[in-house]
């Protein structure tokens, strides 16, 4: 049946005894070939013959349409030879067909077991290589941060309290909010738990150990490493790309003490402040929500958090923000040091020191846990 459903080009099929005929007849041009390549693609049973005698113009569209059509023909193990081609036609054809692109073949094999094998080896050496790598960093910080006490001249005051204020005094809403809300949900779901039990009261150490032990300098690091480590890694990588940090190199700048140090000593300092805000605000969070909740008057709820919660759950929560701090500014910095020249690199780079400072947080207070728990704190 002819496929009428562009007037200026029609594909008509026709079975034979000794094959099958494809007639292509009209207009094959670039208007029509839109309504044309379906049907070509549709094609079911392969042609021995393709009939272009009815064709009054064609374009290099339409010869590319006529061209793949053979060429896939050809690779399926089908010979489909051209009938009553124009001259001009058969000329423009074959220069088109000669501009074909070859496709290499590539074999597809499954991975095996040693392809596994050494897919997961390259990884782990991988992470063994960046675990170092993030170690060396730590102690470039560590022997600059000693050469600023033996030579107070070289430590750059002015950078470290524009850092502070940076990293500490701009977080400080958004980390306040995220630790009220936080005890706000405590409270209102321990309560909803709680209260088939009867023992209502209990939700005042459920939110203080959580916001004390845990929750608070967890989500504040977690905070504080999505925006802090990026924006390490933006400054530090962006002086890359415009060759700066070799330029303070040649002025005999040394950039660990003139970037590093700063950055990190200023997390070092701010991370603790932050971990006490948010202590604070979610407990306050907290107490709102049981006095709104379970009738607990702000009065009741500071007796029983200064009667059943114990001083080790603040030491066991601020211990942290110091392994925290250093971890995100190690990231954050060598992050930025391994900016390429392109703005591509530093977006990546950007990104992954943000997953990775958050990884390695978690990490680490998971490890905390675990030892705490040993050690029965």
């Amino acid at each position: 049946m002819p496929d009428t459903g562009s007037a200026s080009a029609e594909v008509t099929a026709t079975d034979r005894d000794d094959g099958r005929d494809l007639a292509l007849s009209g207009i094959l041009t670039v208007e029509t070939l839109a309504r044309l390549q379906p049907r070509l693609d549709a094609l079911t049973a392969a042609p021995t013959r393709i009939d272009l005698s009815g064709v009054t113009k064609l374009d290099t569209a339409g010869a590319w349409a006529i061209a793949t059509l053979r060429r896939r023909l050809e690779d399926a193990g089908h010979d489909a030879a051209l009938h009553g081609i124009d001259p001009s036609h058969a000329d423009l054809l074959k220069t088109v067909a000669a501009a074909l692109p070859d496709i290499p073949e590539t074999e597809v094999t499954p991975p095996t077991w040693t392809d596994r094998l050494e897919t997961v080896g390259r990884g782990v050496a991988g992470g063994g290589a960046f675990a170092l790598e993030l170690t060396g960093y730590l102690g470039i910080f560590l022997a600059r941060l000693g050469r600023s006490f033996i030579h107070p001249r070289q430590f750059r005051l002015t950078a470290l309290v524009h850092h502070c204020q940076e990293v500490g005094l701009r977080a400080v809403p958004i980390v306040a909010l995220m630790a009220f809300l936080i005890g706000v949900v405590l409270a209102f779901q321990g309560s909803a738990q709680l209260r088939q039990f009867g023992a209502e009261v209990f939700v005042v150490d459920l939110i203080a150990i959580s916001i004390l032990r845990e929750l608070g300098i967890l989500l504040t690091a977690i905070i504080v490493a999505g925006r802090t480590a990026s924006a390490f890694t933006a400054a530090i990588g962006s002086m890359k790309m415009r060759e700066e940090i070799d330029a303070m190199r040649t002025l005999g700048i040394d950039p660990a003490m003139a970037l590093f140090v700063p950055r990190i000593l200023a997390l070092l300092l701010m991370l603790p402040i932050l971990g006490l805000i948010a202590n604070i605000t979610g407990l306050l969070g907290g107490a709102i929500m049981s006095w709104i909740e379970l009738d607990i008057s702000p009065a009741m709820f500071r007796t029983r958090l200064v009667e059943g919660t114990d001083i080790s759950h603040v030491i066991v929560g601020m211990v942290k923000a110091p392994v925290f701090a250093i971890i995100i500014g190690v990231v954050g910095c060598h992050a930025g040091m391994k900016v390429g020249s392109n703005a591509e690199s530093l977006g990546r780079m950007t990104s992954s020191a943000v997953v990775t400072a958050i990884f390695a947080v978690i990490v680490a207070d998971a490890l905390f846990s675990i030892f705490f728990a040993q050690m029965g704190v």
